[in-house]
């Protein structure tokens, strides 16, 4: 696996790097010649990896801070200034659409959703990771020390069934995945936000056990309906 100038437990990537390479690997998604696009590349790390085992992926990322960040960790990181609601991009111009820990973010999903229906072609994927509402409501109201304050930045939290219904309602045919994502990162960032007796607790408790429409995350392959 080529290396990067990113640590995958770093959890300032706002995403789990590991699990979601594993995802994509395991989809099947970067065929040959395949051309890809990712909302939300934050810091970059998953777009710099993907470049770097020679996928044709570009990457849009609406906060400029972040943009710099990225291109600044990798040079020549093919990074636009862009909204997920708003995509300038041609019809049909890509074979797959990636978005991890961004999809929560977005108030109007709706507006998202049909862009990214709008850019893939016929048979084309929308892979994502989102977190799942009834247990992600409980990490955020610990982390904001608050029940409303979080609702603001995580403003499109979906259960499972709200989110096969969505992504359904907007020509899309959802599939969800066993991704398992206890890992460094994972416990890194329960430690970050909960204290020690986050990671304790995974000793006891595995999310990686319960069944997908309690997960923590939710990992979709939404394939684009002809």
């Amino acid at each position: 696996m080529p290396k990067t100038v990113f640590d995958p437990c770093d959890t300032d990537q706002f995403g789990n790097l590991e699990a979601n390479l594993r995802f994509i690997e395991a989809a099947g998604l970067l065929r040959e010649q395949a051309r890809v696009l990712e909302i939300g590349s934050g810091r970059g790390a998953l777009l710099a990896d993907l470049r770097a085992r020679g996928v044709r992926v570009v990457g849009i990322e609406p906060n400029a801070a972040l943009a710099a960040d990225a291109v600044a960790r990798a040079p020549r990181l093919p990074v636009a200034r862009m909204s997920g609601d708003r995509l300038g991009f041609s019809d049909a111009t890509f074979d797959v659409v990636l978005s991890f820990d961004v999809f929560e973010h977005i108030a109007d999903s709706d507006a998202h959703l049909a862009e990214v229906h709008r850019v893939l072609r016929p048979g084309g994927a929308y892979a994502l990771q989102t977190p799942n509402k009834w247990t992600n409501s409980v990490f955020e109201t610990i982390r904001w020390r608050s029940f409303t304050a979080w609702r603001r930045d995580h403003c499109a939290l979906h259960s499972l069934e709200e989110l096969r219904t969505r992504l359904r309602r907007h020509g899309f045919e959802p599939s969800f995945a066993d991704v398992p994502v206890v890992n460094d990162f994972f416990r890194e960032k329960l430690r970050r936000y909960v204290g020690p007796a986050g990671p304790a607790v995974l000793k006891i408790v595995n999310p990686d056990r319960w069944p997908l429409k309690f997960r923590t995350n939710f990992y979709v392959v939404a394939t684009r309906r002809v």
